[in-house]
Formats: C-alpha cells, structure tokens, sequence
C-alpha cells in the first residue's frame, strides 16, 4: 500500500474512532440505563412475586383446571370492583397454583402503552389481593423505563431509534478495534501499562466479550420499540380481529371460551383470555403451541363471538408463514428465554456490559482531556 493509501485508511480510520467517540458519549449512558434496567427485568416477574409475598399463597395447591370455576368466578369479582363495563380484561392462565394475574383497561383506552391496572385475585377468584396500577410498583416502573423512558409512544419511538444508533456505536467500535498487527496483542491486557492503557485495554475486552450478544439483544429490541420497522422487514402475518356478531341472549362463560379455544387448538397450552368490553369485539384466547419459543407471550391466537362461542379465527404460528415464525424468536432473544434458566442468566450478566463499557470510555475520556490539557498549560 502506498503513502496515499495508508494515509487514507489513517484518516478513515480516526473518523471511525471518532464517531464512536462521540457516540458513545452522547447515548452511552442511555444504552448503560437500557442494558440494567433490562438485567433486572430478566427476572421481574420473581422479583416481583419475592418483593410480594401475598402473590405467593397458595402456590402449592396446584393450578385450577380449564374448567374451573374459578375463571368466571375472578372475573366476577373484578367487574364487581371496576364498574366500567366496557373495560377490557386479560386474566392470564399461568399453570400454577398461587394468585391469578390479570389486567384491567378502563374504556379510555386500550393502546400498548395505555392505562392499566394490575391485579392479583386470589387463589378461589373470590378476593382481590393487590391491584396497582402499572408503572405504579417498582417492577412496572422499571419496565416502563426499559421499553419508553417513562414517556409512552413517544418513549418508545426514541428508545427504538437510539438502539439503531447503538449499533452504530457497536460497530465503529469493533471497526476502530480492528488490529492491523498481531491478533494476539490487540487482544491483551497489559497489566503493568499506564492507567489511560489499562483503562483501554479493559474497554476493548469488555467490548468484545460481549459485541455479538449485544448485537442480538439491540437489534432484538429495536425490532420490539418499533413495530413498524419490524413489519417492514420481516413481514409477519397480520393477527386477526374479528367481530362478534351482537347478543344472542348474553355472552358465554369463561369455561365455555375456554373449552371452545382449546377443541380449536387442541395441542396448545392456554396462556391468557381476553375479555372484551365492546358488544361487537371478540374474546381473545392466548395459547402456546409445540415449536413457539416464547413460553409466556405466545404467538398464537383463538378468536370467539361472545354471544355463541363459535370460533371466528384461528392464528396457528405454525401456519402463518416464515414472517411470523422468525418474529416469535424475537421477543425470547430480547429476554433471555430463548434456552431457558443458561441464557436467561447469560442476559443478566450481559445487560451490566453497556454500563461497563460506558464507565471505562468515559474514565479513559476524562483522563486523556486532562492529559491534553495539562500539555496544552505546559506548552503555552
């Protein structure tokens, strides 16, 4: 390579660094508030569950049947507490004994991000033993930050387009990394170097421990904030919403719903019902197949008219297209699930990677500014 070569990839080179510099300064503490805001999350259910014990009791008395009262029964008991009758109900189906977690929509709104309250029935559906509102308890508050910065659509929408961003900044890193040399000591840590090395050589390694991992989980979960991109690229099968065809003499018992989802798919595991409160909307009925990777956001669906019970739509992930199976790998990427209790905590431990990253560029920053700026007063 000539002088003009060399001096070309010198100058493109410090361009990259550059940019990775500045990136890294302007959303590095976002992609550290992201990457331990989602480590915690990996678990937050249990957390949650440890931080309230009440969810707990009964857990070792086995979960209620398909068939058990307890269904209508819970969900009596919330429409006697919320007098809104065209608010929306999810109750989940958990295959376990202790509490059973729902959430209530009020009727003004029904959106991803829109109001909502938690609520834990008890065991027999009878009582209610906590509600709050989401983002009202440190878990919620915590996954409200994770997902949109406290800020709802809007929130989301920035949090999606900073993770392009951060991927951006993943790979200037690695380009900027890139040895020219010997593989062997770009990839060493020299103990006995200065502290501004030692501050780099540390940032490269944890850099790149984690740079595939990481490329997975934020481009995971750019996919997630922004579900428009995600159609665009991936192009899943549009989810069915059908409509109910007006009372026929009252809407059909949760059992009823229940039995009927399951006879349409009858190798799925039923993981939530959805309770309309509009006359002309469906009940929705959420189940796991064999081949979903996600155990607790399946992706397929029975719809029912809830006057009649007659199945109006089936969305089977088996046969809705490549679209839709490579998008339920998604979310189980995102959040560990993907191979279970190995890769959950794997998750855990790589989410403190951005807030490392970010300490040790910021600290080999600093101490280059000052070194700079101590020459600089030396030599004038």
């Amino acid at each position: 390579m000539g002088a003009y070569g060399r001096s070309s990839a010198s100058r493109a080179r410090l361009l990259v660094q550059r940019v990775h510099l500045w990136l890294g300064l302007g959303i590095g503490l976002l992609f550290a508030v992201l990457g331990l805001t989602g480590s915690a999350l990996v678990f937050y259910t249990d957390i949650d569950a440890a931080l309230h014990p009440v969810v707990e009791a009964g857990r070792s008395d086995g979960a209620p049947g398909l068939a058990s009262p307890v269904w209508d029964r819970a969900l009596a008991t919330g429409r006697a507490r919320w007098h809104d009758p065209a608010g929306k109900w999810t109750i989940e189906v958990t295959g376990e004994g202790g509490a059973i977690p729902a959430r209530f929509y009020p009727s003004s709104g029904h959106g991803h991000h829109a109001a909502r309250v938690m609520v834990w029935f008890s065991p027999d559906g009878r009582r209610i033993v906590r509600a709050e509102p989401w983002g009202g308890y440190l878990m919620s508050w915590l996954y409200q930050l994770h997902m949109a910065l406290l800020a709802g659509d809007v929130g989301g929408q920035v949090v999606g387009w900073s993770g392009i961003a951060m991927l951006v900044l993943l790979t200037s890193g690695l380009v900027a990394w890139w040895p020219r040399g010997s593989w062997r000591k770009a990839m060493a840590f020299k103990r006995d170097a200065a502290p501004s090395r030692r501050l780099r050589d540390l940032h490269k390694l944890f850099g790149l421990w984690s740079l595939a991992l990481l490329f997975a989980l934020v481009g995971t979960g750019v996919l997630l904030a922004l579900p428009a991109v995600t159609q665009a690229i991936v192009r899943p099968a549009a989810i069915p919403t059908p409509a109910s065809h007006g009372d026929h003499g009252g809407r059909i018992r949760i059992t009823e719903a229940l039995d009927a989802a399951h006879r349409a798919l009858p190798d799925g595991r039923i993981v939530f019902f959805e309770v309309p409160g509009a006359p002309d909307a469906a009940i929705r009925v959420r189940l796991r197949v064999p081949g979903d990777p996600h155990r607790r956001f399946p992706g397929s669906y029975v719809f029912l008219d809830q006057f009649s019970g007659h199945v109006l739509a089936v969305h089977d992930i088996r046969r809705a297209g490549s679209g839709t199976a490579v998008s339920g790998w998604i979310r189980p990427i995102h959040d560990g699930t993907i191979g279970g209790l190995p890769t959950r905590l794997m998750a855990v431990v790589l989410g403190s990677a951005p807030a490392l990253l970010f300490v040790t560029g910021m600290l080999r920053w600093a101490r280059r500014r000052r070194g700079a700026n101590s020459f600089s007063r030396g030599a004038a």
